[in-house]
């Protein structure tokens, strides 16, 4: 089969498994607000942190703050207590208020649809940046964190050490169509099926297409 074609079959099975499950918490805000200031902070918000924290810090950030004038009025403390208990909230929260000033004094108060200005903000990545340019742009980007990396490698079609090296490869293998839209599909999947451990390979719709590379143990069924 040809690998563009099986890759399209496979993500429409994906799509298919994951599509009455939650979204991931930044799909989730995206998906209600297509702000890409809000997507960019609720990023750095979700980052080494659980779906369900960063979905209530970030309403409680932006209920009291929406934008990046009215961060500014707040302290690095209070932002701090509005995102805890999120990971490491007393780094992101000074992250996030020179942030706001950057975005206020250097690109009137709006988030730049530039990668290279996204990564020269502190706390900022590539996956960040690239997840702000396509959720809140729409621009073909792709955003690779542990799922997606796990779960390309896994069905063979990266060969790759870093969530970095896969980005850069997908970019050579992944149809256009799929870079915007993958990340929030296998997210979802790697939460309900392809789990990092053990992952469900009974009950998964893509086993006759996975090779199940460097998988050394699986289970058969969710209960």
């Amino acid at each position: 089969m040809n690998n563009t074609i099986e890759i399209w079959k496979i993500v429409d099975l994906i799509r298919k498994r994951v599509e009455q499950g939650p979204l991931p918490s930044v799909s989730s805000i995206a998906g209600s607000s297509r702000d890409p200031f809000k997507v960019l902070i609720s990023t750095i918000i979700s980052l080494r942190t659980k779906d369900k924290v960063t979905i209530d810090a970030s309403n409680r950030l932006f209920q009291k703050a929406p934008d990046p004038a009215s961060i500014l009025n707040l302290s690095k403390e209070e932002i701090a207590a509005l995102i805890f208990p999120a990971g490491f909230y007393r780094i992101k929260s000074k992250n996030i208020k020179e942030i706001a000033r950057i975005l206020v004094e250097e690109h009137n108060g709006k988030v730049p649809p530039s990668q290279e200005a996204l990564l020269s903000m502190p706390g900022v990545g590539i996956k960040t940046a690239n997840l702000t340019l396509s959720l809140g742009f729409n621009l073909p980007y792709i955003c690779v964190d542990t799922h997606v990396h796990r779960i390309c490698n896994r069905l063979g079609w990266i060969n790759t050490k870093t969530p970095e090296q896969s980005t850069a490869a997908l970019e050579k293998v992944l149809p256009p169509d799929l870079w915007i839209e993958i990340n929030g599909l296998l997210v979802s999947f790697g939460q309900q099926v392809c789990t990092p451990q053990a992952p469900w390979c009974g009950q998964c719709p893509v086993t006759p297409f996975c090779p199940k590379i460097s998988v050394s143990r699986s289970r058969p069924w969710k209960t």
